[in-house]
C-alpha cells in the first residue's frame, strides 16, 4: 500500500508592499519611545541642573532605577522616574517671561506645578543635592541642552549672600547676573551633549553653597524653561560630587 504523502508549503516571504508597511510600522514605534518635542526642551548641563545630574545618577545606577545621592533618591521616591528620563523638560507652556507672582516661591527649581511632567520633589530645600565646585570670581562656559531648539534669551541668576539651601528657594532670593539672547550651539538639537554655550563671569568675594538659576525665554512662544544648579563656592573647577 502507497502512503500519499503531502507536501508542507512554505510560507511565501514577505512582498515588497508588506515589507514596506512593516517597516513603516517599526519606525512608528521607535518614534513614539522618543521625547515629543512639546515635552523636550533643555536645562543646565554644566553646572549641572539637578534634574540633569540625578538623571546621571539614575542612569550610573540603572539596575536599581534608584540614584545613589540621598536628594536624588528621596526625588525619585516621591515622583517617580519619569521626571528623570525627561530631564530636559522643566517648562510652562504660558511662562511668558514672568517671574515673581506666576512662579510661585518654593516651585521656582520645577518651573511652577503645570508642566507636563511631576518636578516638584525637585524644589525639596536640603544641602545634599549634587554639586558642582566652584571658584568666586571665575569665569566659567554655562552649557545648556539644545535637546529642542528656540530662539529666545537666557536669564542667569544666583543667590544672595546670606542664603540657605535648607530654606525653600524664592524670587527675592535671586540677583540676575547675566542675559544672553540667541547663543552659539554645540552638537545638533536632540543628540547627546548638544549645548547652547556662553561665557559667565562668577561674583566675586562669594562662599559656601548657592543656587543658580536659569530662566530661558522663548522668543516665538510663550514657554519658559527652568534650571536650577546646586553649587558650591570652595575655589573648585568644575568638579561634581553626587
Amino acid at each position: 500500500m502507497k502512503i500519499a504523502r503531502t507536501r508542507r508549503r512554505r510560507s511565501p516571504m514577505p512582498g515588497p508592499r508588506l515589507s514596506s508597511l512593516l517597516g513603516a510600522v517599526l519606525l512608528a514605534l521607535v518614534l513614539s519611545s522618543l521625547p515629543s518635542p512639546a515635552s523636550a526642551h533643555g536645562v543646565a548641563m554644566v553646572p549641572g541642573s539637578r534634574t540633569y545630574l540625578c538623571y546621571q545618577d539614575l542612569v550610573a545606577h540603572s539596575s536599581t532605577q534608584m540614584p545613589a545621592n540621598p536628594a536624588c533618591a528621596d526625588a525619585v521616591r516621591a515622583t517617580g522616574t519619569t521626571p528623570l528620563y525627561n530631564w530636559f523638560a522643566v517648562l510652562e507652556s504660558n511662562g511668558g517671561g514672568r517671574t515673581k507672582g506666576f512662579i510661585p516661591d518654593g516651585e521656582i527649581c520645577s518651573g511652577g506645578h503645570t508642566g507636563p511632567f511631576n518636578f516638584s520633589s525637585y524644589n525639596a530645600a536640603r544641602t545634599d543635592w549634587p554639586k558642582t565646585h566652584l571658584t568666586a570670581g571665575s569665569t566659567i562656559q554655562v552649557q545648556y541642552s539644545n535637546w529642542a531648539a528656540h530662539p529666545g534669551a537666557f536669564n542667569v541668576y544666583i543667590t544672595k549672600d546670606g542664603w540657605s539651601p535648607t530654606k525653600p528657594l524664592a524670587w527675592d532670593d535671586l540677583t540676575l547676573i547675566k542675559s544672553v539672547t540667541n547663543p552659539p550651539q554645540s552638537g545638533r538639537a536632540g543628540a547627546n551633549g548638544g549645548h547652547y554655550y556662553w561665557d559667565l563671569a562668577l561674583p566675586s568675594g562669594r562662599t559656601g553653597q548657592h543656587e543658580l538659576f536659569i530662566h530661558w525665554i522663548r522668543s516665538d512662544s510663550q514657554e519658559n524653561f527652568y534650571s536650577c544648579s546646586d553649587i558650591v563656592f570652595d575655589g573648585g573647577h568644575g568638579e561634581v560630587t553626587y
